[in-house]
């Protein structure tokens, strides 16, 4: 009998310990949990409810259903019946206006984060070594900002119209400014169009692809689309030149304009009125086909066609801007008041023609861009807000939610080839994360109804962000 029980006790003791010790969980660690909340996949366009996001070293190490695992974090928020997606990326911004406006550029850079923009791409300026340092500032949370992506200067011709530009008339100039930029170690290359010939834009083009720098830029009105496309541009930034190469006239307009025989809106008048459906669709497949960018840049574009009729002094978000930035607008805004009715008109006829060319080049599989063109001298677009502006236009013109999503999360991400590390809720990519109180796939406008913004392993509350919009507001800042 005892050793009956010995016996017994000798099988029960092991399976004791395992029922007492194999119970207790597993404790990991993160810098962030995110948790109990709704993860958006906006490839799928599906939301996987009650999720935890697990953040370390900014990056993005576990995500469970939130009850199955335990996790220690520096920082834990409940996010119960919130959306959480990727950061967006404005394609399209300028930090310009020399070194008198050098510190009210930084110090907008927090109203990007703020709107829930975590990374932005500089299509050129004057500040370049600023930009440079911000760039590393920002990615390493030494300030508050988005995480940048820059050309450095621009490419134009002698005579620049943009201050800061590398100034180039020939193959040599050029090979000389593109070694400077690779010194810089920019990201991509932007060609402006102010004084640009054709022909040293078209070399510049082979050249910078010739040294695996990707290359977008405006276009010179003297050169066909398709011999850029040919040359191996990367991306086309406005739609003034996607509509020139949709022109059934484009050669002989074009060959009119280098003669000097018409002035750019001239040609565009031109270009608009020999608008070729047929060749439009021709376009817009060699563009996909190319794997050729489009950044629309709409919503400037409907700022600008009825600036001259709208208030804008009483904006909002004016507050947050400088009074210094605030003055660069006046130009547009004079011009504006100085043109004919019949320009006022043309103006009004080509946003629509853009608009209804947005979602045809969509449906033939362009890469479109979202860009808001927000900096100095573009008149009331704001830093963050713009692109919200851009994003609602491009569900007007007829993209679906899930479609518009992509643009402003996936294509950014994309277009710099970093999609392995950016652009979705996934892990092992950075914990760049809008949290917000409503799902956006129902509709756009809840992009701004923000919860909070995880930028890496930093997660910044709605309270902080209101924080930060107050910060800059009392910085010497205000237009209202």
């Amino acid at each position: 009998m005892y050793r009956a029980y010995t016996f017994l006790r000798i099988l029960f003791l092991p399976a004791l310990f395992i029922s007492v010790f194999g119970c207790q969980r597993t404790i990991y660690k993160s810098d962030v949990l995110i948790k109990n909340v709704n993860i958006v996949d906006i490839q799928t366009g599906t939301v996987t409810e009650g999720q935890s996001i697990a953040i370390k070293n900014d990056i993005i190490i576990d995500i469970f259903d939130a009850n199955s695992k335990t996790y220690e974090a520096v920082g834990e928020i409940d996010a119960t019946g919130k959306y959480a997606m990727p950061g967006l990326w404005d394609m399209h911004v300028h930090f310009r206006g020399g070194k008198d406006l050098e510190e009210f550029n930084r110090r907008m850079l927090p109203l990007y984060i703020a709107k829930g923009v975590t990374s932005v791409r500089d299509a050129g300026g004057d500040l370049t070594l600023p930009v440079i340092s911000w760039k590393f500032l920002t990615s390493s949370r030494f300030i508050v900002g988005p995480r940048i992506y820059t050309s450095g200067p621009k490419l134009d011709g002698p005579d620049a119209r943009w201050e800061g530009s590398l100034e180039v008339s020939n193959q040599e100039e050029v090979n000389q400014a593109l070694d400077s930029l690779q010194v810089l170690g920019v990201d991509y290359v932007k060609l402006y169009d102010s004084q640009l010939s054709g022909e040293t834009y078209l070399s510049a083009i082979k050249e910078t692809e010739k040294r695996g720098i990707k290359v977008t830029g405006h276009m010179p009105l003297g050169v066909l689309l398709d011999d850029a496309i040919e040359a191996g541009v990367d991306g086309i930034e406005h739609m003034y030149y996607i509509m020139k190469g949709c022109s059934s006239k484009e050669e002989e307009i074009s060959k009119r304009f280098e003669r000097g025989e018409i002035g750019f809106w001239a040609a565009l008048e031109q270009f608009l009125e020999t608008y070729d459906e047929e060749k439009a669709q021709q376009v817009f497949q060699k563009l996909a086909d190319n794997n050729v960018a489009v950044v629309p840049t709409l919503y400037i574009n409907r700022v600008l066609t009825y600036i001259h009729e709208e208030d804008h002094n009483q904006d909002p978000f004016l507050r947050y801007i400088s009074r210094k930035i605030i003055a660069t607008y006046q130009g547009r805004v004079e011009a504006a008041k100085n043109q004919s009715e019949a320009a006022r008109a043309f103006r009004v006829n080509m946003l629509e023609k853009f608009k209804e060319m947005v979602p045809q080049m969509h449906e033939a599989g362009v890469t479109i861009l979202a860009g808001s063109d927000a900096g100095a001298y573009n008149s009331y677009v704001y830093p963050g807000e713009g692109l919200h502006g851009e994003l609602q236009l491009l569900s007007e013109v007829g993209l679906t939610n899930q479609q518009v999503l992509e643009i402003a999360t996936m294509e950014g991400p994309l277009f710099f080839e970093k999609e392995n590390l950016f652009g979705a809720v996934q892990t092992s990519k950075y914990g760049d994360i809008l949290v917000l109180n409503t799902n956006p796939l129902e509709d756009i406008k809840n992009l701004q109804d923000i919860f909070g913004v995880s930028f890496g392993s930093n997660f910044m509350t709605r309270d902080y962000l209101d924080g930060l919009l107050e910060r800059v507001r009392g910085q010497d800042f205000g237009g209202v």
